[in-house]
């Protein structure tokens, strides 16, 4: 069997993180978060003091530094960034840098030459659309928003989020209109996805039911 490419696409807080993760190790395949690529270029720019909608260069930016992803770290030109980009400050920068076109044109080429060969997990907001519009497999997931403003405001991975429940739930909705309107890639469920509503549902329910899936598709 050929090695699949999978994706899994969706707002924050829908749980794309954690079900990619127990995806690609119930597979033994490698997952790759996306995000944590724009994430990275929008630290690096403010890290080097380049204007977030300086197009010409934040693209340039990303061009030149290696970015390096595993579940454990993430590092941008040598430097560990694992934690310090899962803050609200961060959160705006990567939603600003997300929105330009070459930016985007950069990093997109980066996520295809990782998944080309398959066995992979990729998350993000467009890989099912845009990364890998012919993926094997595509999932997207989606939660009520008080739900996902509980998992985020409770989320140790993300540092001074605010810790009441409807601050978060303010912050991922402005998140959530910047990616759905914005002109590069915006954010929407893939016409052939798999579309899975994970409020109230535990990770493993989750998790079996994209497995399903897959195991249907590898069966077919």
């Amino acid at each position: 069997m050929k090695p699949l490419i999978i994706a899994i696409d969706g707002p924050s807080g829908a749980g794309k993180g954690t079900v990619a993760r127990a995806i690609a190790a119930a597979l033994d395949y490698r997952h790759v978060d996306s995000g944590a690529m724009y994430r990275a270029v929008g630290w690096k720019a403010l890290h080097d003091q380049v204007a977030l909608d300086d197009e010409d260069a934040v693209a340039i930016l990303a061009g030149r530094a290696p970015i390096d992803l595993s579940d454990a770290r993430v590092t941008i030109d040598g430097q560990d960034v694992t934690r310090a980009i899962r803050t609200p400050e961060i959160d705006k920068a990567a939603a600003a840098v997300a929105r330009l076109p070459r930016v985007r044109a950069v990093l997109v080429e980066r996520q295809r030459q990782l998944g080309a060969a398959g066995g992979v997990v990729m998350e993000g907001r467009d890989i099912g659309t845009v990364v890998f519009p012919t993926a094997d497999v595509k999932v997207y997931l989606d939660a009520a928003p008080e739900e996902r403003a509980r998992r985020r405001a409770n989320d140790p991975a993300h540092t001074g989020v605010p810790s009441a429940v409807s601050d978060v739930k303010s912050m991922l909705s402005q998140r959530d209109e910047l990616d759905r309107t914005r002109t590069a890639s915006p954010l929407y469920a893939a016409p052939d996805a798999l579309v899975i509503d994970t409020t109230g549902k535990s990770v493993g329910d989750v998790v079996r039911e994209v497995l399903g899936v897959i195991d249907e598709k590898v069966k077919r």
